[in-house]
């Protein structure tokens, strides 16, 4: 009897497992919509960042635009149980695919938004050296046609939504959508609350910089609220710790380097999930050295 008992137990037991494996790898949660008040909401869920969107008096503005047509359709159907005005403006961040590669299955009545530098990163060959996609004919109409260079104001009847660049980051052409009236920011890839930050080096990005960046923003901003592509809404307290957290990792790797050790010690000083940007930081400061 034990013998048959264990013959029918395990695989079912393996059977329920890798049915839960498969289920956690391959699913995708539904888009939702958190609201921050009447006209703000961030955007989660679907395939791709968070990202936002802001319903003016005329017109809707979206902020970032996930990855596939299935999660722009839940964004599309979302807003259509909030308002009946049009989408008129979509902002993006940065350059990362989970940010723009949605572009393409908005309306073609949709203006696309970003930092100049952003638009061109969009251009640049992947962190392989491969190609980009935007550069098929077939996409020009979803890349970004308006830019601006250190702050422009979009306005939707009365309302006006606040577009900055505070400097280079984690890439060359992150900017922060602000809404004064609820103190919040939309600030893309530039925060990373549960894993070290990610710097693109080969888009331009700078540990160094970032610093610089955030704490401008800080400076410049009264915002009390901050929506990130990966991480829950942060608040200023939140900010200063990754500057002070970026500058600890800093003054460590140049410490290090200064006492000689190669790479392969100084990378072995810091967690596994650091590696990355330790890497960068190492690259930086060697660099700044000649």
């Amino acid at each position: 009897m034990e013998k048959k008992i264990t013959l029918i137990v395990v695989p079912l037991i393996l059977l329920l497992f890798a049915s839960y494996s498969f289920s956690q790898q391959g699913e995708v949660q539904p888009v939702e919509f958190k609201k921050i008040s009447d006209r703000l909401y961030e955007i989660v869920g679907g395939r791709g960042a968070n990202g936002g969107v802001y319903i003016g008096d005329n017109a809707v503005l979206i902020i970032d635009a996930k990855m596939d047509k299935t999660s722009v359709d839940q964004v599309v159907e979302g807003i259509k149980k909030i308002t009946d005005n049009p989408i008129k403006y979509l902002v993006n961040t940065h350059s990362d695919g989970d940010h723009i590669g949605g572009n393409r299955y908005f309306p073609g009545t949709v203006t696309f938004i970003s930092h100049e530098n952003c638009r061109k990163e969009l251009f640049h060959p992947g962190r392989d050296g491969s190609p980009s996609e935007w550069n098929k004919p077939e996409l020009a109409p979803f890349v970004p046609s308006l830019t601006f260079r250190d702050e422009m104001d979009v306005y939707l009847g009365s309302k006006k939504v606040e577009l900055w660049y505070f400097g280079i980051g984690h890439t060359t052409g992150d900017i922060v959508i602000y809404f004064s009236e609820e103190k919040t920011a939309f600030v893309g890839d530039q925060i990373f609350l549960t894993r070290p930050q990610l710097i693109h080096s080969y888009k331009g990005g700078n540990s160094f910089e970032y610093v610089k960046t955030l704490t401008k923003m800080l400076e410049t901003l009264n915002a009390e609220k901050f929506c990130s592509g990966h991480s829950e809404i942060a608040g200023r307290e939140a900010i200063r710790n990754c500057i002070e957290q970026m500058k600890k990792r800093q003054e460590k790797v140049k410490v290090l380097i200064e006492k000689g050790r190669s790479f392969e010690e100084i990378k072995s000083e810091f967690e596994e999930n650091e590696a990355r940007l330790i890497e960068t930081i190492y690259n930086e400061i060697r660099s700044s050295m000649g």
